[in-house]
Protein backbone atom coordinates (compact mmCIF):
# COMPACT_ATOMS: atom_id res chain seq x y z
CA UNK A 1 0.00 0.00 0.00
CA UNK A 2 1.21 3.49 -0.85
CA UNK A 3 -0.40 6.51 0.77
CA UNK A 4 0.11 10.11 -0.32
CA UNK A 5 -0.96 12.74 2.18
CA UNK A 6 -1.52 16.42 1.35
CA UNK A 7 1.02 16.53 -1.49
CA UNK A 8 1.78 19.96 -2.91
CA UNK A 9 4.18 20.68 -5.77
CA UNK A 10 4.86 23.84 -7.73
CA UNK A 11 7.34 24.69 -10.45
CA UNK A 12 8.21 28.33 -10.04
CA UNK A 13 4.95 30.18 -9.46
CA UNK A 14 2.86 27.46 -11.14
CA UNK A 15 1.14 25.02 -8.76
CA UNK A 16 0.98 21.53 -10.28
CA UNK A 17 -0.29 19.39 -7.38
CA UNK A 18 -2.66 20.88 -4.83
CA UNK A 19 -3.20 19.03 -1.55
CA UNK A 20 -3.50 15.56 -3.10
CA UNK A 21 -4.25 12.69 -0.69
CA UNK A 22 -4.92 9.14 -1.88
CA UNK A 23 -4.30 5.49 -1.02
CA UNK A 24 -3.04 3.05 -3.67
CA UNK A 25 -4.06 -0.43 -2.61
CA UNK A 26 -1.95 -3.59 -2.54
CA UNK A 27 -2.86 -6.39 -4.94
CA UNK A 28 -4.89 -4.04 -7.12
CA UNK A 29 -4.35 -2.11 -10.33
CA UNK A 30 -4.52 1.54 -9.26
CA UNK A 31 -4.99 3.86 -12.24
CA UNK A 32 -4.24 7.58 -12.41
CA UNK A 33 -6.04 9.39 -15.22
CA UNK A 34 -6.35 12.98 -16.34
CA UNK A 35 -5.71 15.36 -19.20
CA UNK A 36 -2.20 16.21 -20.34
CA UNK A 37 -0.78 18.76 -17.92
CA UNK A 38 -3.21 17.82 -15.15
CA UNK A 39 -0.43 16.77 -12.76
CA UNK A 40 -0.78 12.98 -12.93
CA UNK A 41 2.78 12.42 -14.21
CA UNK A 42 4.18 14.70 -11.52
CA UNK A 43 2.23 12.71 -8.94
CA UNK A 44 3.71 9.42 -10.14
CA UNK A 45 7.23 10.86 -10.31
CA UNK A 46 6.79 12.15 -6.75
CA UNK A 47 5.80 8.67 -5.56
CA UNK A 48 8.74 7.06 -7.38
CA UNK A 49 11.10 9.63 -5.88
CA UNK A 50 12.11 11.42 -9.08
CA UNK A 51 10.48 14.64 -7.88
CA UNK A 52 10.51 15.97 -4.31
CA UNK A 53 7.14 17.46 -3.25
CA UNK A 54 7.14 20.91 -1.68
CA UNK A 55 5.12 19.54 1.22
CA UNK A 56 3.16 16.48 2.25
CA UNK A 57 4.06 12.88 3.05
CA UNK A 58 4.38 9.61 1.14
CA UNK A 59 4.12 6.29 3.00
CA UNK A 60 5.14 2.90 1.65
CA UNK A 61 3.35 0.26 3.72
CA UNK A 62 3.44 2.64 6.66
CA UNK A 63 7.07 3.69 6.16
CA UNK A 64 7.39 7.45 5.93
CA UNK A 65 9.77 8.41 3.12
CA UNK A 66 10.78 11.71 4.71
CA UNK A 67 12.01 9.87 7.80
CA UNK A 68 14.11 7.27 5.96
CA UNK A 69 17.89 7.45 6.04
CA UNK A 70 20.03 6.95 2.94
CA UNK A 71 20.27 3.17 3.26
CA UNK A 72 16.53 2.82 3.81
CA UNK A 73 15.80 4.92 0.72
CA UNK A 74 18.16 2.81 -1.39
CA UNK A 75 16.48 -0.36 -0.12
CA UNK A 76 13.08 1.11 -1.01
CA UNK A 77 14.23 1.74 -4.58
CA UNK A 78 15.13 -1.94 -4.90
CA UNK A 79 11.50 -2.72 -4.03
CA UNK A 80 10.26 -0.71 -7.02
CA UNK A 81 9.74 -1.91 -10.58
CA UNK A 82 9.24 0.54 -13.43
CA UNK A 83 7.59 -0.01 -16.81
CA UNK A 84 8.49 2.95 -19.03
CA UNK A 85 6.24 4.26 -21.78
CA UNK A 86 8.37 3.09 -24.70
CA UNK A 87 9.76 0.02 -22.98
CA UNK A 88 13.22 1.67 -22.68
CA UNK A 89 15.14 -1.50 -23.51
CA UNK A 90 18.87 -1.25 -24.17
CA UNK A 91 19.11 -1.81 -27.92
CA UNK A 92 22.66 -3.23 -27.67
CA UNK A 93 21.63 -5.96 -25.21
CA UNK A 94 19.78 -9.21 -25.80
CA UNK A 95 16.38 -9.75 -24.21
CA UNK A 96 18.03 -11.91 -21.56
CA UNK A 97 20.62 -9.26 -20.68
CA UNK A 98 17.97 -6.52 -20.56
CA UNK A 99 15.98 -8.48 -17.99
CA UNK A 100 19.14 -9.39 -16.09
CA UNK A 101 20.34 -5.78 -15.88
CA UNK A 102 18.63 -4.91 -12.55
CA UNK A 103 19.94 -8.16 -11.06
CA UNK A 104 23.48 -7.25 -12.18
CA UNK A 105 23.14 -3.76 -10.73
CA UNK A 106 21.45 -4.43 -7.42
CA UNK A 107 22.14 -8.01 -6.31
CA UNK A 108 25.09 -10.24 -5.50
CA UNK A 109 23.46 -13.39 -6.88
CA UNK A 110 25.57 -15.83 -8.85
CA UNK A 111 25.38 -15.77 -12.62
CA UNK A 112 23.46 -19.04 -12.57
CA UNK A 113 20.93 -17.65 -10.07
CA UNK A 114 20.45 -14.50 -12.14
CA UNK A 115 19.87 -16.43 -15.36
CA UNK A 116 17.42 -18.71 -13.58
CA UNK A 117 15.47 -15.65 -12.41
CA UNK A 118 15.56 -14.19 -15.92
CA UNK A 119 14.15 -17.39 -17.38
CA UNK A 120 11.39 -17.40 -14.77
CA UNK A 121 10.42 -13.81 -15.58
CA UNK A 122 10.47 -14.39 -19.34
CA UNK A 123 8.36 -17.51 -18.90
CA UNK A 124 5.88 -15.47 -16.85
CA UNK A 125 5.39 -13.03 -19.73
CA UNK A 126 5.24 -15.83 -22.33
CA UNK A 127 8.62 -15.08 -23.95
CA UNK A 128 10.55 -18.21 -22.99
CA UNK A 129 12.16 -18.62 -26.42
CA UNK A 130 13.06 -14.96 -26.97
CA UNK A 131 16.00 -14.65 -24.57
CA UNK A 132 18.69 -14.37 -27.30
CA UNK A 133 16.78 -11.91 -29.50
CA UNK A 134 17.73 -8.26 -29.81
CA UNK A 135 15.12 -5.51 -29.22
CA UNK A 136 15.17 -4.68 -32.94
CA UNK A 137 13.78 -8.17 -33.63
CA UNK A 138 10.77 -7.68 -31.38
CA UNK A 139 7.25 -6.40 -32.01
CA UNK A 140 5.83 -3.57 -29.93
CA UNK A 141 3.91 -5.98 -27.72
CA UNK A 142 6.99 -8.16 -27.18
CA UNK A 143 9.03 -5.10 -26.17
CA UNK A 144 6.43 -4.25 -23.53
CA UNK A 145 6.46 -7.83 -22.23
CA UNK A 146 10.26 -7.81 -21.97
CA UNK A 147 9.99 -4.52 -20.11
CA UNK A 148 7.48 -6.09 -17.71
CA UNK A 149 9.82 -9.05 -17.17
CA UNK A 150 12.63 -6.63 -16.34
CA UNK A 151 10.36 -4.63 -14.03
CA UNK A 152 9.52 -7.74 -11.96
CA UNK A 153 13.01 -9.25 -12.00
CA UNK A 154 13.77 -7.96 -8.49
CA UNK A 155 10.39 -9.22 -7.23
CA UNK A 156 9.15 -5.70 -6.44
CA UNK A 157 6.57 -4.73 -3.86
CA UNK A 158 5.61 -1.69 -5.96
CA UNK A 159 5.16 -1.54 -9.74
CA UNK A 160 4.87 1.73 -11.66
CA UNK A 161 3.59 1.74 -15.25
CA UNK A 162 3.74 4.88 -17.41
CA UNK A 163 1.30 4.64 -20.33
CA UNK A 164 1.95 0.88 -20.74
CA UNK A 165 -0.29 0.62 -23.84
CA UNK A 166 1.17 3.55 -25.75
CA UNK A 167 1.67 2.70 -29.42
CA UNK A 168 0.00 -0.71 -29.27
CA UNK A 169 -2.96 -1.99 -31.26
CA UNK A 170 -6.15 -2.61 -29.22
CA UNK A 171 -5.75 -6.40 -29.03
CA UNK A 172 -2.12 -6.25 -27.91
CA UNK A 173 -2.94 -3.45 -25.48
CA UNK A 174 -5.61 -5.67 -23.94
CA UNK A 175 -3.12 -8.52 -23.51
CA UNK A 176 -0.67 -6.19 -21.76
CA UNK A 177 -3.47 -5.01 -19.45
CA UNK A 178 -4.32 -8.60 -18.59
CA UNK A 179 -0.67 -9.45 -17.92
CA UNK A 180 -0.19 -6.48 -15.58
CA UNK A 181 -3.43 -7.31 -13.76
CA UNK A 182 -2.46 -10.98 -13.38
CA UNK A 183 1.03 -10.21 -12.08
CA UNK A 184 -0.34 -7.63 -9.65
CA UNK A 185 -2.74 -10.14 -8.09
CA UNK A 186 -0.37 -13.11 -8.28
CA UNK A 187 2.48 -11.39 -6.44
CA UNK A 188 0.35 -9.03 -4.34
CA UNK A 189 2.03 -5.93 -5.74
CA UNK A 190 0.92 -2.33 -5.30
CA UNK A 191 0.62 -1.35 -8.97
CA UNK A 192 0.15 2.25 -10.11
CA UNK A 193 -0.65 2.91 -13.76
CA UNK A 194 -0.56 6.30 -15.42
CA UNK A 195 -2.82 6.16 -18.50
CA UNK A 196 -5.01 7.97 -21.02
CA UNK A 197 -6.46 4.70 -22.32
CA UNK A 198 -10.13 4.37 -21.42
CA UNK A 199 -10.07 0.74 -22.55
CA UNK A 200 -7.57 0.07 -19.75
CA UNK A 201 -9.67 2.02 -17.27
CA UNK A 202 -12.81 0.04 -18.07
CA UNK A 203 -10.96 -3.28 -18.11
CA UNK A 204 -8.54 -3.20 -15.15
CA UNK A 205 -9.40 -0.01 -13.23
CA UNK A 206 -9.79 -1.58 -9.80
CA UNK A 207 -9.24 1.86 -8.32
CA UNK A 208 -9.19 5.06 -10.37
CA UNK A 209 -7.96 8.53 -9.37
CA UNK A 210 -8.89 11.41 -11.68
CA UNK A 211 -6.52 14.37 -11.44
CA UNK A 212 -7.87 17.69 -12.68
CA UNK A 213 -5.78 20.87 -12.68
CA UNK A 214 -3.60 19.49 -9.90
CA UNK A 215 -6.47 18.37 -7.69
CA UNK A 216 -7.78 14.92 -6.87
CA UNK A 217 -11.13 15.60 -8.50
CA UNK A 218 -12.76 12.16 -8.35
CA UNK A 219 -12.00 8.65 -7.11
CA UNK A 220 -13.81 5.41 -7.76
CA UNK A 221 -13.49 2.32 -9.95
CA UNK A 222 -14.24 1.00 -13.44
CA UNK A 223 -17.85 0.27 -12.46
CA UNK A 224 -18.69 3.73 -11.20
CA UNK A 225 -16.73 5.86 -13.67
CA UNK A 226 -19.48 5.75 -16.32
CA UNK A 227 -22.16 6.82 -13.87
CA UNK A 228 -21.06 10.00 -12.16
CA UNK A 229 -22.29 13.57 -12.15
CA UNK A 230 -18.72 14.94 -12.05
CA UNK A 231 -18.79 17.16 -15.13
CA UNK A 232 -15.04 17.41 -15.63
CA UNK A 233 -14.65 13.63 -15.39
CA UNK A 234 -17.51 13.11 -17.84
CA UNK A 235 -15.88 15.54 -20.27
CA UNK A 236 -12.69 13.46 -20.07
CA UNK A 237 -14.27 9.99 -20.16
CA UNK A 238 -16.77 10.68 -22.94
CA UNK A 239 -14.45 12.66 -25.19
CA UNK A 240 -13.96 9.59 -27.43
CA UNK A 241 -16.64 8.40 -29.82
CA UNK A 242 -16.54 4.89 -28.36
CA UNK A 243 -17.22 6.01 -24.81
CA UNK A 244 -19.90 8.41 -26.04
CA UNK A 245 -21.77 5.36 -27.35
CA UNK A 246 -21.47 3.67 -23.95
CA UNK A 247 -23.29 6.59 -22.40
CA UNK A 248 -26.30 6.19 -24.68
Amino acid sequence: MITVEHIHKSFGDKPVLKDVSYTFETGKTNLIIGESGSGKTVLMKSIVGLIVPDSGDIKYDGRLFSQMNGNEKRKLRYEMGMLFQGGALFDFMTVEDNVKFPLDMFTDRTEAEKRERVQFCLHRVNLTDAHKKMPSELSGGMIKRVAIARAISLNPRYLFCDEPNSGLDPRTAGLIDELIEEITAEYNITTIINTHDMNSVLKIGTTVAFIYKGNLWWQGDKKSILNTDNQELNDFVFAMELTKRLKK
